[in-house]
């Protein structure tokens, strides 16, 4: 009988240490995973303890707020989601930086493609004709290299304060870098000049509009963007800009908002009127012409007018319309160009872009059509 009890006696001992084993083995292999647990008034760590949550489970303990971060099995998350002093039981979910937005006018006149195959623009220079540009925005900051105010007063007479933001707007659209936030420009490592010819309510005058252009020649500008533009001619702003394109640079500017549904009136304002000016038109994302695009006889390309997100000071974004917008796409897309073929002159550069623009219907609202970059760059290929 002694013997037996022994016997017995090993036996459970030898089961009982299998079942312990087991049960060990079990909550080892048993899968955690993260999760944020808040309780329903103070943080008691006890109560986590109670559910076997180690301290090395416990991956953080907030301060301002009754809540853990802890790694949970499935059973210790049943547990604590029926326990009446837990709020909150959730999975820690994975987040990810929202990123870098491509506005849709970039692939749509090809600068997508260019920058993948290594062209950006670097080195070229564009003038920026407008109220000023935020050289401090977290998107246009390296890309701006210098500037200029036509005015004196003290408002004004800061151009890398922009009190509008059309100005800032527009260089996105020509130059926003290419990094993890906000948007990327057309040309997105070109150099940007803020040359501020219109005051911080976007107001300015042909003299001032003049003064910038003899800045840009005069600084060695490559391009210069106007978007703006009246409706009145002058001899000596025509003067300016036949001085800039004959002194080699491209001279590019909005057509202006002055169109009419029908499109079939001529409307294009000055600057853009002059021959020696690109007159820019506005389409939207289906290649039709925005309503408000002028048309006529000068009209010369058209680009992306229509809901363009780009930058506005205080490193916000805001989306905006009108032929102001589709002027940049194709002062970015002549960036890219002069980029990758240096040794073509404003002219030969002025006539790539007309012979490989899409053609996309009258040429009184459309010019010679949709601007493309990586079929002007290849056709000289």
């Amino acid at each position: 009988m002694r013997k037996l009890f022994v016997l017995l006696l090993v036996l459970a001992i030898v089961f009982g240490a299998g079942l312990v084993s087991v049960a060990a083995s079990y909550s080892v292999d048993e899968n955690s995973e993260e999760y944020l647990v808040m309780f329903d008034g103070p943080a008691k760590k006890g109560l986590l303890q109670a559910f076997g949550v180690s301290d090395e489970a416990i991956l953080h303990e907030f301060s301002l707020l009754p809540a853990y971060h802890l790694e949970l099995t499935s059973r210790q998350v049943r547990g604590l989601k029926n326990h009446p002093q837990i709020k909150y039981v959730e999975e820690n979910a994975e987040a990810q930086a929202f990123g870098q937005t491509v506005p849709w006018g970039v692939p749509h006149v090809q600068s997508t493609e260019v920058h993948n195959m290594g062209q950006t623009g670097a080195g070229v220079k564009v003038a920026i004709l407008d109220t000023g540009i935020d050289n401090t925005h977290e998107d246009l900051a390296v890309n701006v290299k210098g500037g200029y105010s036509v005015f004196t007063d003290s408002a004004n007479r800061d151009p890398f304060y922009d009190g509008s933001g059309h100005g800032t707007h527009v260089a996105g659209t020509v130059g926003a870098i290419d990094n993890s936030l906000g948007v990327i420009g057309v040309a997105h490592q070109t150099d940007l000049y803020a040359v501020k010819v219109l005051n911080n309510d976007g107001s300015g005058s042909y003299a001032g509009i003049a003064e910038g252009v003899e800045w840009s020649i005069l600084n060695g500008m490559d391009i210069i963007n106007m978007s703006l533009g009246g409706s009145q001619s002058s001899s000596i702003l025509k003067e300016f800009c036949d001085l800039a394109y004959s002194e080699g640079l491209l001279v590019v500017a909005a057509a202006g908002n002055s169109g009419n549904r029908g499109g079939n009136n001529d409307s294009v304002g000055y600057p853009a009127k002059y021959e020696s000016v690109i007159a820019v038109a506005a389409v939207d994302a289906n290649n039709n012409r925005a309503s408000f695009s002028s048309t006529g006889p000068a009209v010369e390309l058209s680009a992306p007018g229509v809901s363009v997100l780009s930058t506005v000071p205080g490193n916000r974004y805001a989306s905006y319309n009108g032929t102001s917008m589709a002027s940049p796409h194709v002062a970015g897309v002549a960036a890219l160009i002069w980029g990758e073929h240096t040794n073509l002159t404003n002219s030969e550069l002025r006539q790539l872009l007309q012979h490989t623009s899409i053609n996309l219907g009258r040429s009184n609202q459309y010019g010679y059509g949709l601007v493309q970059a990586n079929d002007a760059i290849n056709y000289l290929r």
